[in-house]
């Protein structure tokens, strides 16, 4: 094993990361450098579509990246500056798939054309009639959604086959379609390994849920020519309509046994997570001229039908000056000053990028959506000496974000009086969502007054490959899986490779302290109870706009447990959750991916 570690890495595995994939090559020949010449290529690239000061916005955007302070997201790191012919953005909503087969195909080539760009895709599969109906023009029966997920999921193996990087999907469901049962268990029964799966779990249901009631599942009146007859109807809203319809009733079942069967699955394969689908939209700054129900692969940025996350975040511990000692301290006025020109960067990089579909480029600069967020919490709460399941640490993190929502939110009103606002900008239906109802009175005052560049500025993503990149930090705010852990890589033959990799914060602790013991700060995700990594996201969501990738890591937990987990992400105010259970013993680390 080649144990070459080129500055600034200080391990294999991040300097093999970097060769794969962030270093521009043409043919053979190398194009950067070094890694500093990747933040170069980058800087310049985005920086060439400002319209005067291209070399200083060129340095400042260098200085931004510069020893991993900042991480754009990986699409950015390897297209910019390129000649590629790849989208700058990681992942894409296809929305709503229609319920007929001309739709589905065409969603399903949609969604294999921007999968093969490198670009992840979320869809919503609520519209799609439960199997067992009669199609109206054809009389055929439908064989329901979880059919066509497969489908999804084989298009997804293929497109990966011939080269391209691996595939990443959300699937999400309604919790009142008729086919959730089978939703629920479709990971269970094997495949589907490109896709995370989320139900969307509305009020409604909770209410019954807390109730002890029935729950009714449905479906859209208007697909049954015959008519309705003494059917019983319900009142509801449904993806891909706009506004709510008579849906007929065609089963009945308690809500508790629903939720049972949630819990089971999560907890036996880490899928469905839920996402509370009336919560997003009510938080959504976009509520008055968009419907969500479908997310990017991991959760952290919902989606309207093609639109994109654009994402980039702060690496926390290169903030923290003086670890393990007791002046350690966070640099929070470094950070203010780098985020003006972090939400600039973003926003350059919706110019320069291409989109699979002329659609997704519309929906993009429509609301110039950003995901502004942070990596490396937990390293950084290590180096600072506050546990993280501590108060201390959740006042730290809520200091954090809401720096970061405030700088953000004032530098994008700057950047608006520079280069206008986002195209949907409506000042008085914006400024009535429940996020930008929290936001300081005098930045209300600024939006109304002069606009905002971007609809939404700030997502926490889980940041796997760009962390490990940045020599193992903690991946966005998740605590430290392990501090020793074997990290398999596929090798150039197909085959793979295990590393031994070891984290950043435990590196920098032995390199200062030698064999010390290790101070209490010093924790894994083994060591962190549930209900404080529950806690620690409830600290952060108000401050987050879209929302956070942050899974529940669980060790010998079962079907209760995660009931209860799912339950208090509700009690919380929420987003969504995701729990998943390791397995005793393992080390190396999974493919599981988290999820909002």
């Amino acid at each position: 094993m080649n144990d070459a570690r080129p500055a600034p890495f200080s391990n294999a595995v991040s300097a093999r990361i970097w060769e794969q994939r962030y270093r521009y090559r043409v043919g053979e020949r190398a194009i950067d450098a070094d890694v500093d010449g990747t933040w170069r290529r980058v800087a310049q690239a985005l920086a060439a579509v400002e319209r005067g000061d291209q070399s200083g916005w060129s340095a400042r955007f260098h200085a931004l990246l510069k020893d991993f302070a900042f991480l754009p997201g990986g699409r950015i790191l390897a297209g910019a500056g390129t000649a590629h012919r790849v989208t700058l953005f990681n992942c894409f909503s296809m929305g709503v798939v229609p319920d007929s087969l001309d739709g589905i195909l065409t969603r399903l080539r949609e969604g294999a054309l921007t999968l093969q760009q490198g670009g992840g895709i979320g869809c919503d599969f609520s519209a799609i009639r439960p199997a067992g109906l009669t199609a109206r023009a054809s009389g055929n029966t439908a064989t329901g959604p979880v059919s066509f997920l497969r489908v999804w999921d084989a298009v997804a193996d293929t497109i990966q086959s011939l080269g391209a990087r691996r595939s990443a999907m959300m699937a999400t469901l309604r919790c009142d379609h008729p086919d959730i049962l089978e939703f629920i268990n479709a990971k269970r029964a094997g495949g589907l390994r490109n896709f995370n799966l989320s139900v969307q779990i509305t009020r409604e249901f909770m209410q019954a849920l807390d109730q002890g009631g029935d729950w009714e599942l449905v479906f859209p009146a208007d697909v049954w020519p015959e008519g309705l007859g003494e059917a019983q109807t319900l009142l509801r809203r449904w993806p891909g309509r706009d506004a709510p319809l008579r849906c007929r009733v065609l089963r009945r079942l308690p809500a508790r046994e629903l939720w049972q069967a949630l819990a089971s699955a999560a907890a036996a394969c880490g899928d469905p997570g839920v996402l509370f689908v009336d919560r997003i939209n009510e938080e959504n700054n976009l509520w008055y001229c968009e419907y969500l129900s479908t997310t990017n692969p991991c959760g952290e940025v919902p989606l309207p039908e093609y639109g994109a996350c654009n994402l980039g975040s702060f690496n926390l511990t290169q903030f923290v000056r003086a670890p393990f000692t007791a002046a350690a301290v966070f640099d929070f006025a470094r950070l203010e000053a780098q985020v003006p020109t972090a939400v600039r960067l973003l926003d350059d990089a919706i110019e320069v990028s291409r989109f699979p579909l002329p659609q997704q480029a519309d929906s993009v600069r429509r609301s110039r959506r950003l995901g502004l967020g942070v990596t490396g919490l937990a390293d950084a709460l290590i180096m600072l000496g506050l546990h993280y399941a501590s108060a201390a640490a959740r006042e730290f993190a809520q200091r954090v974000l809401r720096l970061l929502r405030d700088a953000a939110y004032s530098a994008s009103v700057t950047l608006a009086g520079e280069r206008g606002a986002f195209p949907a900008f409506d000042p008085d239906e914006y400024l009535r969502s429940a996020f930008a109802q929290r936001l300081p009175e005098e930045l209300r005052s600024r939006i109304f007054i002069h606009g905002i560049r971007n609809s939404h500025l700030l997502a926490i993503a889980p940041t796997g490959t760009i962390s490990l990149l940045a020599n193992n930090i903690s991946s966005g705010i998740e605590p430290v899986f392990d501090f020793h852990v074997r990290r398999r890589l596929r090798a150039a033959d197909g085959g793979a490779e295990d590393y031994p990799l070891t984290d950043y914060a435990w590196r920098l602790w032995r390199g200062q302290r030698g064999e010390a013991a290790p101070g209490p700060a010093l924790v894994t995700a083994a060591q962190i109870p549930a209900d404080a990594q529950l806690a620690m996201l409830a600290a952060m969501q108000p401050y987050v706009d879209n929302a956070i990738s942050k899974t529940i890591n669980l060790t010998q937990a079962g079907p209760a447990e995660v009931s209860g987990i799912f339950l208090d992400a509700w009690r919380l105010g929420l987003k969504g959750c995701t729990a998943y259970v390791h397995q005793a013993g393992r080390d190396i680390i999974s493919s599981a991916p988290p999820q909002g």
